[in-house]
């Protein structure tokens, strides 16, 4: 049987029973390499083996958006317009 199959591109897929017997080795091929692996449990895959990239460090959720939008002008100071509660504080809102 070929443990090699083209599921996702570079992604590599061996039985459980395979990387049993070669764990380590297989471990050290994908931090080489870069390839994935999944590994398959009677053919239906249950785990993916992928290379833990150090260079990378997770990014701080504050300040993720900052390059989506550009604060311009003072965003606390009062608006020069009057709310339609303060024109007619009587008037009544959806009348029945």
């Amino acid at each position: 049987m070929d443990d090699r199959h083209d599921t996702a591109g570079a992604t590599r897929v061996i039985p459980a029973s395979q990387f049993r017997a070669d764990c380590l080795n297989l471990i050290d091929e994908v931090a080489r390499s870069g390839e994935e692996i999944v590994i398959t449990k009677h053919g239906i895959p249950a785990a993916r083996l992928t290379p833990l990239h150090q260079d990378r460090k997770p990014k701080p959720p504050f300040g993720a958006g900052r390059h989506l939008f550009e604060i311009t002008g003072d965003i606390e100071a009062p608006l020069d317009v009057e709310w339609e509660a303060e024109v007619n504080p009587d008037r009544v809102l959806n009348p029945s």
